[in-house]
């Protein structure tokens, strides 16, 4: 089997629960400091060797369109003013990889739906990332090295891990176990839907972000509906995992959910934090107003 050297990014929800901003804006563009959460994902996709972006948008995002694309004018105005460090910079982002980008469409909904969408850019022999434009982490090694890395261990499809307190697994889908692996990786049997504290079989946590191989791309396409009639990754990924081995990677890193204000805010306040710029000023100013 190939290596994966393609990722598909879901970007088309309408982001509403960030409106009025996301009027004009799309939620995949709220700065997480000096960057879009997309560019933090797109970043570490190439870090694990991806060179066509594949990004599923709606019809509002020509935003996303116009960032991950060359602006010569800007590039020209920041050279003549000397400032070739920011001129080389947005130059930098539109060469990162070949970007595509595929127009959602199609029901039942769910997510799942844009990989069925992307699906024609996909080989048959082929794995490939899958990643929701709103969640990142904070890690030495990226999100998708780790997740190549068991990728290469296993030779089959593998999804993102977090550890969580049970009292917390009425929030995800929560990982069954059949087999712990080396490298933070395990074997899964399923995962459960928000299952509850009591009824959790373990302490694992199903996010956003997964390397699957081809194989799983016949199950999607037969897109069965689940109970709030939508098709979606973790069903097929149960249904894949009754006829192969599915692995999960437990993340090395800081999960981060932008997908609500308060979220958002905290993301954003973690990783000014952890900068080695103005980290420490922002510690100093947050000991001050609290």
């Amino acid at each position: 089997m190939k290596q994966p050297t393609k990722a598909i990014i879901c970007a088309a929800g309408l982001g509403t629960r960030f409106l009025p901003q996301t009027k004009a804006m799309p939620k995949e563009m709220l700065p997480i400091i000096d960057r879009p959460v997309i560019q933090l994902i797109v970043e570490e996709a190439v870090a694990a060797g991806v060179t066509e972006i594949i990004i599923v948008t709606g019809s509002t995002k020509r935003t996303i369109e116009d960032h991950f694309d060359r602006s010569d004018e800007l590039e020209a105005e920041l050279r003549e003013k000397g400032k070739h460090d920011k001129a080389d910079q947005i130059k930098k982002i539109a060469e990162m990889a070949n970007f595509v980008y595929v127009r959602q469409k199609g029901s039942p909904k769910g997510n799942a739906r844009p990989v069925l969408n992307a699906r024609h850019l996909i080989d048959d022999d082929e794995p490939f990332f899958v990643f929701f434009a709103d969640d990142f982490f904070r890690s030495d090694v990226p999100r998708a090295v780790q997740l190549l890395e068991a990728h290469k261990a296993t030779g089959k499809s593998v999804i993102s891990l977090i550890k969580v307190d049970k009292k917390d697994a009425d929030k995800y889908g929560m990982a069954a176990i059949k087999s712990e692996g080396s490298n933070n990786a395990y074997q899964l049997t399923q995962l459960i839907e928000k299952p509850g504290e009591e009824n959790s079989p373990s302490d694992l946590a199903s996010v956003g972000g997964y390397l699957l191989t081809p194989d799983i791309l016949p199950i999607i396409a037969e897109e069965k509906i689940d109970k709030n009639g939508e098709i979606t990754l973790a069903d097929s990924i149960n249904e894949l995992a009754q006829k192969d081995e599915v692995y999960g990677r437990i993340i090395d890193g800081v999960w981060h959910d932008t997908g609500d204000q308060l979220k958002y805010i905290k993301a954003v306040i973690d990783v000014a934090l952890s900068s080695d710029i103005y980290g420490d000023q922002l510690n100093q100013y947050l000991k001050e107003r609290i």
